[in-house]
């Protein structure tokens, strides 16, 4: 079986409806495939309907946005939880309350330099997705400011241009409570993607842990080869499943369906250990 367990859709920063996507699952050769837009389960109905259609394994999911006590970024994978958790959704709602904001504040900043409106960046975003800095970045690609979206994030969006602004973000072990109460299965994503920004240490991966995180996501692209390495051995140690995916976005980077895999077993055990939703 071949399972991707990590992409988006255009209900956060994905170019594809949920349906498409899953079209282009099939037409990558996948056997099974998750859903894990950006803060947002908007997607999962439709992405659903499609796999029973096209015969496709689909996995329930959502990567949550969380931020250490130190600034570090961190995203955590949250597989088969329970949509209607009140805790999970409230915490949820508020960080799409803050990325909005946020989006609105860095639009206004960038305006002084920048024919940029919140308009033209409205016109990028899908009903109901959670809005962030690749809708801004699709905005600059339409005004020629930049060619691609990731020519975006390296002139104008990173976090030391003047542009920056901060959001609020769940601690990393508040989310993985959160998801385990939910009845969710959270894997660490990417954990050691440092071409993304500073990467948590020690400690703050062992707050996780006690807080009842269940895997890493070892093998994706961002993963330098020496640290898939060490996260391998910290998770035979700890005991934590180990995820390969893709991180697919569609058109939105150059990630392909597929690129990484995670194992039939694995699969099988994170549906053992989810209670929140099943897979379809």
């Amino acid at each position: 079986m071949r399972i991707d367990l990590h992409t988006h859709s255009n209900v956060s920063d994905g170019t594809e409806d949920p349906e498409v996507l899953i079209g282009s699952a099939v037409a990558a050769g996948l056997d099974a495939v998750a859903l894990t837009d950006h803060d947002s389960t908007a997607g999962w109905d439709r992405a659903a309907a499609a796999a029973r259609r096209s015969g496709i394994t689909f996995v329930p999911g959502m990567e949550v946005s969380c931020r250490t006590d130190t600034g570090i970024s961190v995203h955590m994978l949250s597989y088969l939880h329970d949509p209607e958790h009140v805790g999970l959704r409230a915490e949820i709602e508020r960080s799409r309350t803050a990325r909005l904001t946020r989006a609105r504040r860095m639009v206004e900043l960038m305006s002084v330099d920048y024919p940029i409106s919140w308009d033209l960046v409205a016109q990028h975003v899908s009903v109901g997705a959670t809005v962030g800095r690749p809708h801004i970045a699709d905005a600059l690609v339409t005004l020629g400011v930049v060619r691609t979206r990731s020519e975006a994030f390296e002139r104008v969006l990173t976090a030391r241009s003047p542009y920056w602004v901060s959001h609020y973000a769940p601690h990393p072990a508040h989310a993985v409570a959160l998801i385990r109460d939910a009845g969710g299965v959270p894997v660490f994503a990417h954990p050691s993607a440092s071409n993304r920004g500073a990467v948590v240490g020690g400690a703050d991966l062992e707050e996780m842990i006690d807080a009842g995180l269940l895997g890493l996501e070892v093998e994706h692209r961002d993963n330098p080869p020496a640290a898939k390495l060490v996260l391998r051995r910290i998770a035979g140690e700890r005991g934590l499943l180990m995820t390969g995916s893709s991180d697919y976005h569609g058109d939105g980077k150059p990630n392909l369906l597929g690129e990484n895999l995670t194992s039939p077993e694995t699969l099988e055990t994170i549906c053992g250990l989810a209670t929140g939703t099943p897979a379809i």
